[in-house]
């Protein structure tokens, strides 16, 4: 496969893999382990466009853009169209180059507000905040849907026609689902169907974990760009490995364990630098626990990442594992 770039009005997406938003998981410090292997797009943590209204300092701190994360989208929610607008203009001064709306997240604090994925429940409404997001926005804008709310609703095809008319200029499905959550098989058939819909590119997203898996999505579905999730936990250099399959048709082999604790390390610097050393270990515990798994003795390293609360102790934790295997 000779690699290729998918263009979202005036920006430039290689054809490789980008990473899927993920609530508490894709932060700045994990998109940029993500970013370092070769992820080819990143996109926001879900930004309240009401919280952004309001001048809530932590929703604005979300909106921070650091220069090695572009092509970078702003990810804003939210079910109200007034507001979305007007989150979308705001959006303008942190210079995004795209700005995505989330009509996808099954959380049900999410979906209780009537954002998220509640919105596929209501095309009308959901057209009508996309026609907003677009006549206020600075740049681009895309939406991220799922199949549909559950099995007897299964929309997307036609959600996506309409998010179209109202001016936007990519999708990005995943194919599971909102009652799923991310469980099950994801169904790559919804993807082909919303391609084969719309005139603008989709993004699709489920089950992708390797350049196998992706060359797949690329070649079944006809998408324009895969987005890879769950796939990358504890493993940033995924997107590294893809890329050379897509290019070569050959995966590298998975970096040894001194390279993948060192890894590992770098990801536990990120948060500390970005949240603090005492926020950035709690957060840390769940990204170790992920960078460990399929380790001999990897249920003890991972109760043993549980209780990390100093970059010190994740190093002494690595020099263990790397002296031990």
């Amino acid at each position: 496969m000779i690699l290729d770039y998918v263009k979202i009005k005036n920006i430039k997406i290689e054809k490789t893999a980008a990473l899927a938003p993920m609530a508490s998981v894709a932060d700045k410090s994990y998109r940029l382990m993500c970013k370092e292997f070769g992820a080819a797009y990143l996109v926001s943590e879900m930004i309240s466009s009401k919280g952004l209204c309001y001048n809530d300092k932590k929703t604005a701190r979300l909106c921070e853009i650091e220069p090695q994360e572009r092509p970078y989208a702003l990810q804003l929610f939210g079910e109200d169209p007034y507001f979305m607008g007007k989150a979308a203009y705001k959006l303008g001064e942190f210079s995004p180059d795209i700005i995505d709306i989330n009509m996808g997240c099954p959380v049900p604090k999410i979906v209780g507000s009537g954002s998220g994925s509640a919105l596929m429940r209501d095309p009308d409404l959901a057209a009508l905040i996309a026609a907003e997001t677009v006549k206020n926005s600075p740049c681009p804008v895309t939406v991220k849907i799922r199949a549909g709310w559950d099995k007897n609703s299964v929309n997307a095809p036609e959600l996506a026609k309409r998010l179209e008319q109202a001016g936007v200029a990519a999708i990005a499905v995943h194919g599971r689902t909102r009652d799923q959550f991310y469980s099950g098989a994801a169904d790559w058939d919804i993807i082909k169907q919303v391609k084969l819909a719309v005139s603008i590119p989709v993004f699709g997203n489920g089950d992708v974990t390797d350049g196998e898996s992706c060359k797949k999505m690329y070649d079944y579905t006809g998408c324009d760009l895969v987005m890879l999730a769950r796939g990358s936990y504890g493993r940033p250099w995924v997107f590294r490995n893809i890329k050379s399959y897509l290019e070569t048709g050959k995966e590298p082999a998975e970096p040894d364990i001194e390279e993948r604790m060192r890894i590992m390390l770098r990801h536990c610097e990120y948060l500390c630098r970005y949240k603090g050393e005492q926020q950035g270990m709690k957060e840390a515990r769940k990204n170790v626990a992920w960078y460990v798994k399929g380790l001999p003795g990897s249920a003890k390293l991972r109760a043993k990442s549980g209780t990390l609360c100093t970059l010190d102790e994740a190093g002494e934790l690595a020099g263990e594992i790397i002296e031990s295997l």
